[in-house]
């Protein structure tokens, strides 16, 4: 069954604008249920457009129309003609005119956060991607740029605090007091997706930040009354990311004040309006007692991400949405490259790569395979995904491994010089590196119009009497969706060859070429690659660094794979060995468990696993990435088809409590000498001591003796911080008895009076793999702490049960499928937005197994008939059943 769906919009049928908006005047009056929104927009034919003058058509929903004059000459309605989604003026001046507008909203009912919105008695906008419609009749397009003066007038008492892009000009009183304004003003010239406006009564923290050229530029974090302590964790994250973009990447911020808010209900984790940016409160509020290291970390990087956005997406943003990797996948990759400087480079690539794969190459195998730069869409939100994000991240990652870390950084000067103030694309992004490097990209741009994960089938072959090894690499295409042939990438393969003493071999190849930092340039279907003087047979470890986003396949035995992880001079390598083994054993204790057997392959690993782990030269952070075992979703990816997520869950809690018992002396050790009694602290050093600890104990715990619960619940109830307070939660959480029920009374005991904390309960509960969790789930559903109004708690509960939770979420009866179903049509009807993403969690149903693939059908099936939802829920279930 297909749904209807509304028409795409195509790339190939972009046209730029026939008029152009230069400066944008508003006046703003906020009331809670009758904001009235006052522009005026300059505005003039586009020079470059040719032929036919036809009449401006202006953007524009959810919202009433009071008043629209053109030079101060009000118009009659028989001068313009109205519709639900735009209003088009009849007759267009020829010359640069004046179009004044005046349009009235509801900020209070509106609960898609889209627009201009109130929660919790605070005004917000959130205007990414075509938000702007929502508040005024627009141009809303990325590529037409206007300087921005914004009044804002509000009630005192109620929004004392009023704020908008750019530097503040001017505040005062007027009506006698009864109401106050603020006037604000942008200099560069943005997207209406840029736009911010904020009115609340907020608190404050201040800082400042003296720029490279010795500016002093005002700095304040504005949060609800009584958090400004857990704020200041983030201040610290935005100067250290300001200064490191000046380091890195000459980057100079550009106005007098920066401003952030954080807000409790928002959609997405954070937007990066020009000067104002506006944040889920998840991703500024933190303190010992209330975040743990996971959350602190993703405060630092979305901080940096969002403050990078600067530059990259805002001083130059994208033409169309078609471009929007050419913003978000660079600013990712900067927030990638900040991360791994300020806390581990290499820690930092793994968590990369786990991401990349769990999400991004799920989705690449799955019916919502789409290239980095889609050819359609129907609504533009659905495409803020893990390919634009992770994908596109990679991609910027592969041009710096390509031409090397100094030509990179040519490209990226000659990009900000050339392309300040545009609204560019992905073509004269390559451009920019071509020029500054010499080099052509030319089949390098094949990665962004080409969907699907690519695997490199590679084979060694040795020759001892010659001294030479022959690598041999076919690269194989999978087909996707509208894409059944693809061609030949250019993909960069860094490699070395480990010789029997473990150390690397001098890569030489027999045709005299040399390697560019051990890289070997793959541009053909097949290729073969010729080393000499190779005294032993070696053992490849290839893709280092991760240096494409690409599967590779080679056959190596037990030994070779335990061999690269105790020798590879490239850690990331060490542990994707480490990871590779232990994926091999659980994709074969799962061919066991169907045949009935029960496999017992593990202990090889587990000791290969603990001659590393018990290495203390190795960083903390780093040996807790080794402990973690690939998550179920990973081997779900690995076995393709036919998958039975039961026995996947079996199998993962067979080598856990084999490696538990195998490594059980050990990982008793690292419990002991982890334990800290030093002040909390949550940079690397000390949140890699946690990591370990907890790494351990967690092992320990899939042992299930009475000792190691003992262990557990002590932990739990001794917790001096949050980090291991709540991953004490979570293991509790999983096994049924007192002690589950103790824990999570005494959380809700704490924490019921914290919004943010409080969904670490919800979440618990949700990922549990205990049998009664979704009869659990939906009787959460009902409490009194939980609305499917606000985004934290749909994401805290009922997305952690569907995304984290596959042994439960795809029970063999379907009946997880039904419940995600129900949410999406209930959540539909108030945030399409947040509905169509909650269906990401099907994202792989066609690879499971016969039985649980036709529930997974009929729950999409379901939605699919349901009349009157949104464009949003239609496009992701039309693709979801395409055949």
């Amino acid at each position: 069954m297909r749904p209807k769906t509304p028409r795409p919009i195509l790339l190939k049928n972009y046209r730029p604008p026939r008029y152009l908006i230069d400066k944008v005047d508003l006046d703003v009056a906020l009331h809670p249920k009758r904001t009235r929104i006052r522009s005026r927009l300059s505005v003039r034919a586009n020079p470059k457009v040719r032929g036919k003058r036809e009449p401006l058509r202006l953007e524009g929903t959810h919202m009433e129309l009071a008043e629209i004059s053109v030079n101060r000459k009000k118009l009659a309605p028989k001068d313009y003609k109205l519709t639900d989604t735009s209003v088009t003026l009849t007759k267009t001046p020829a010359k640069p005119f004046m179009l004044e507008i005046v349009t009235f909203v509801n900020p209070e009912a509106n609960k898609a956060l889209q627009g201009l919105y109130r929660s919790n008695g605070v005004y917000c906008t959130q205007c990414e991607a075509e938000g702007f419609r929502r508040i005024t009749y627009f141009l809303d397009r990325p590529d037409v740029l206007a300087t921005y003066s914004v009044r804002i007038e509000a009630d005192p008492e109620e929004a004392p605090v009023l704020l908008a892009n750019g530097n503040l000009l001017e505040r005062g009183l007027v009506d006698g007091g009864k109401r106050h304004y603020a006037i604000w003003r942008d200099p560069f010239p943005k997207p209406s997706y840029l736009f911010a406006l904020v009115g609340g009564d907020l608190s404050s923290i201040a800082s400042s930040f003296q720029t490279m050229s010795g500016r002093e530029v005002d700095l304040r974090i504005y949060i609800e009354h009584g958090k400004e302590e857990r704020a200041a964790w983030a201040m610290d994250s935005l100067k250290r990311s300001m200064r490191w973009d000046e380091e890195r990447f000459g980057r100079e911020y550009d106005l007098d004040v920066f401003n952030i808010v954080a807000v409790s209900d928002f959609n997405m984790g954070a937007m990066e309006n020009k000067g104002l940016n506006v944040f889920n409160d998840r991703l500024i509020l933190a303190s010992p007692e209330t975040a743990t290291d996971t959350i602190f970390e993703a405060i630092e990087s979305v901080v940096a991400h969002e403050y990078f956005h600067n530059w990259t997406g805002n001083r130059i943003t994208c033409r169309d949405w078609f471009q929007l990797c050419l913003k978000e996948g660079l600013t990712v990759f900067r927030d990638q490259e900040f991360s791994g400087d300020e806390r581990s480079e290499t820690v930092q690539r793994i968590l990369d790569v786990r991401r990349l794969k769990s999400m991004q190459f799920a989705e690449d195998a799955g019916p919502l395979a789409h290239p980095v730069r889609p050819e359609s869409y129907i609504e533009i939100n659905n495409f803020y995904t893990a390919t634009v994000y992770e994908k596109g991240a990679e991609l910027v990652r592969m041009i710096q491994t390509l031409l090397g870390r100094e030509a990179f950084r040519r490209g990226m000067d000659l990009y900000f010089e050339r392309h300040d103030g545009d609204a560019a694309t992905v073509e004269e992004f390559i451009t920019c590196f071509e020029n500054a490097s010499g080099t052509s990209l030319a089949q390098f741009r094949l990665w962004y119009s080409q969907a699907g994960t690519p695997e490199l089938v590679c084979a060694l072959r040795y020759d001892k009497t010659k001294k030479k090894a022959e690598l041999s690499i076919e690269q194989a295409l999978p087909p996707t969706s509208g894409q059944p042939h693809k061609k030949p990438l250019h993909i960069p393969l860094k490699l070395g060859l480990l010789g029997g003493n473990g150390h690397d071999v001098p890569l030489k190849l027999e045709n005299g070429e040399e390697l560019h930092n051990g890289v070997l340039p793959i541009t053909k279907r097949k290729q073969t690659f010729r080393f000499a003087d190779v005294p032993t047979r070696p053992v490849p470890s290839l893709l280092r660094q991760f240096s494409a986003p690409v599967n590779v396949t080679i056959d190596l035995s037990d030994d070779d794979v335990a061999f690269l992880m105790a020798n590879d001079s490239d850690p990331f390598n060490r542990w994707q060995a480490a990871n590779n083994f232990a994926t091999r054993i659980l994709v074969d204790t799962v061919r066991s468990l169907a045949k009935g057997k029960r496999a017992s392959k593990g202990r090889p690993f587990a000791k290969a696993l603990g001659a590393i782990v018990m290495n203390d030269a190795l960083e903390p952070a780093y040996r807790a990435e080794l402990l973690r075992l690939p998550s179920p979703s990973d081997i779900a990816r690995v076995i393709g088809k036919n998958v039975d997520p039961a026995r996947i869950h079996s199998a993962h809690r067979q080598l856990s409590t084999l490696v538990g018992r195998t490594l059980g002396p050990l990982l008793e050790d690292i419990y002991d000498e982890m334990a800290e009694d030093d002040p909390f602290s949550p940079d690397a050093e000390s949140s890699g001591r946690r990591a370990l600890r907890n790494g351990a104990l967690t092992l320990l715990t899939a042992r299930r003796s009475n000792r190691d619960l003992a262990r557990l619940s002590k932990h739990y109830s001794k917790a001096p911080n949050m980090t291991d307070r709540a991953h004490a939660l979570f293991l509790l959480a999983a096994h049924s008895g007192l002690e589950r029920e103790r824990a999570l009374n005494d959380f809700y005991k704490n924490w019921k009076g914290d919004n943010l904390v409080i969904d670490t309960w919800f979440a618990a509960q949700a990922l549990s793999p205990l049998a009664a969790t979704l009869r659990q789930v939906k009787k959460l559903t009902e409490h009194t702490l939980f609305s499917l109004a606000a985004p934290n708690k749909v994401r805290a509960l009922i997305d952690t049960f569907a995304m984290s939770n596959p042994v439960q979420f795809n029970r063999p009866d379907g009946t997880g499928y039904g419940f995600l179903a129900e949410q999406v049509l209930a959540l539909d009807r108030l945030n399409p937005q947040i509905a169509a993403r909650m269906l990401s969690a099907f994202r792989s149903w066609r690879a499971l197994e016969t039985g649980r693939r036709g529930h997974a059908r009929k729950a999409l099936q379901r939605i699919a008939k349901t009349k009157g939802s949104s464009p949003d829920v239609q496009e992701i279930v039309s693709k979801m059943l395409e055949p």
